[in-house]
């Protein structure tokens, strides 16, 4: 085989527990294409849209919290891969990008889909390397292996992200009809990392300001959480009187934790019973803009979070120290620790003044929100979000598009245990459906998105190959446009607001349903709604699309009564 090191690139894939590929078809890419699709240990899926192809992969990686191989031809088709790999980047989640090329001397030679593409990606990449143009020398060989190598463990290690190999490749690429594949035996390199702890005079600091303060309070942004944890943070609050407090993607549901920060902390009251003199935060980015006010407004004194990144993560303006530690170990250690500290000292009562605050601001919350939705005259799009979210069965997955959203379901909140996701690494509407597609691809559960019209509109082609999955049920909310623009001040006062900002159309998804195959239904007041969901929410194996039809107006209404809701709590 002319090109056997693409063969032995894809076997030490393999070897390195790559066993996902997502493949947009191409003609320089044809070698690395055959490589992957011809190998028994390696699942592929092949999405004509690089754009939705890069998001598929990103959702599918983010599932099976390994790399997946993202392929494609060379040109221009490696930069409609850029928007998933700056998510990527973003969110952490590891991707291999191989980018099929021309020979570098054949650029600025006037010949077809030549593009500079040794890194293309820039800044948003972890690694980014370019192969050998001729494969034939035992040290080109000997580098391929290497680098393949040192990009698989930079994209598995703390922070993860997506790394880029760049492949120049020289005709001919394609097999003789009586060639046969022989994968190789590359060789594995691995990297050991050490296990990262703190110093022990690092904990003694920590310890000492717990112990002279009660208003302690534990912030969870963006994650995927693990029941350990969980428990660990539940005996914190229960033992130590410590609030934890998350949004809906930081995936505390259906545990006592406080989940509506959003809603209580746009009070126009003054809340300096909240400030906590020591805040830790673990996790990623926050939708709320009133919580990040409410910190930058009432400062913390101490302020730890939890982070491997090389980046001072403060978007409060209040840090005082990053720790670079696993989430999990640190609150481990810590619950340990005070447990062993209290039993020593004797057992005494807590100050529980602190969290009793928080909880108190969460149930009026939770009561308002409910009062506020039940009482509507008019039914709209923020109690159909509603009524869905109440009925998504325990177990299965939520994905939620950028805009509106994320924002209706961080209002609304989930009781039961859902595993919610979204990208909120660039908070971009681009790959919001491809992205739960490709969770779709790699899971058992259902997968539920939640979208709007322009997000959904904009990303069509996430359903346009022959892989859409029967456990993916997308709610739709279409309002002819991107209303989010009708709930900010500065758009909406606008002349301009309909055409330049909303977008306004008449498209519906009923098309694109019967095009993918998707089970439709059409959903325009309460009643429809209430008689579709039973079948909609049903586990059979079919895919389906719930549009919801509503007037962008009404909604705008609704709304601005919401915001006056949430300044007097």
């Amino acid at each position: 085989m002319i090109l056997q090191p693409l063969l032995d690139l894809a076997e030490l894939c393999v070897r390195r527990g790559i066993h996902h590929a997502v493949i947009a078809p191409g003609s320089r890419s044809a070698a690395l294409t055959l490589a992957f699709a011809r190998h028994p240990h390696i699942q592929t899926k092949v999405i004509p849209d690089e754009r939705a192809a890069g998001y598929i992969a990103l959702g599918m990686a983010q599932q099976l919290g390994q790399p997946v191989a993202l392929i494609c031809t060379s040109g221009t088709a490696a930069l409609n891969f850029a928007p998933a790999v700056t998510e990527a980047y973003f969110l952490g989640v590891p991707l291999l990008v191989l980018t099929a090329d021309r020979p570098p001397e054949w650029i600025h030679q006037q010949d077809g889909q030549m593009i500079h593409q040794d890194a293309v990606y820039g800044k948003h990449i972890k690694e980014s390397y370019a192969l050998p143009a001729d494969y034939g020398h035992v040290d080109s060989r000997w580098f391929i292996e290497r680098t393949v190598n040192q990009l698989i463990n930079s994209a598995q290690e703390q922070p993860r992200g997506p790394v880029h190999l760049n492949v120049p490749i020289r005709e001919p690429f394609y097999p003789k009809s009586d060639e046969t594949f022989t994968y190789g035996s590359p060789r594995t390199i691995t990297r050991v990392v050490e296990q990262r702890t703190l110093p022990q005079e690092t904990w003694e600091e920590l310890l000492g300001l717990l112990e002279d303060t009660d208003r302690v309070l534990i912030l969870a942004g963006q994650q995927v959480i693990s029941e350990a944890l969980l428990e660990i943070l539940e005996q914190l609050k229960n033992e130590f009187a410590f609030p934890v407090v998350g949004e809906v993607l930081s995936n505390l549901s259906g545990h006592s934790f406080l989940t509506h920060p959003d809603i209580f902390l746009g009070s126009t009251q003054p809340q300096d019973e909240r400030c906590p003199e020591v805040l830790i935060t673990f996790g990623d980015s926050f939708v709320s803009k009133n919580l990040k006010l409410f910190f930058r407004k009432y400062k913390p004194r101490y302020h730890y979070h939890i982070s491997f990144r090389r980046e001072l993560i403060d978007p409060f303006q209040t840090l005082t120290q990053q720790l670079a530690i696993e989430p999990e170990a640190f609150f481990h250690t810590l619950l340990e620790t005070l447990d062993l500290r209290a039993f020593r000292q004797g057992d005494e009562d807590r100050d529980t003044t602190f969290l009793q605050s928080w909880e108190v601001a969460e149930q009026k919350a939770v009561s308002g929100i409910q009062h506020f939705l039940q009482t509507r005259e008019a039914f709209g799009e923020f109690q159909a979000v509603a009524q869905v979210l109440e009925q998504i069965p325990e177990s299965s997955q939520l994905h939620l598009a950028n805009s509106m959203s994320v924002r209706y379901a961080n209002y609304i909140g989930l009781t039961q245990r859902v595993t919610v996701f979204s990208n909120r690494g660039t908070s971009g509407i681009d790959g919001c459906m491809s992205t739960a597609v490709g969770a779709a691809l790699t899971t058992d559960q259902l997968v539920f998105l939640l979208i709007g019209d322009v997000a959904f509109f904009y990303d069509r082609n996430a359903l346009w190959h022959s892989h859409v999955p029967s456990n993916l049920r997308i709610i739709l909310i279409n309002n002819s446009g991107g209303s989010i623009f009708r709930m900010i001040d500065g758009p909406r006062q606008q002349p301009e607001l309909e055409t330049y900002f909303e977008t306004q159309h008449h498209t519906t998804a009923e098309r694109t349903a019967q095009d993918a195959g998707l089970v439709y239904y059409a959903i325009a007041d309460e009643q429809e709604l209430v008689k579709a969901l039973p079948s909609f929410l049903n586990e059979d194996k079919k895919a389906k699309l719930l549009e919801i039809s509503s007037d962008p107006v009404a909604n705008q209404k609704t709304f601005d009564q919401f915001k006056e809701l949430m300044k007097a709590m």
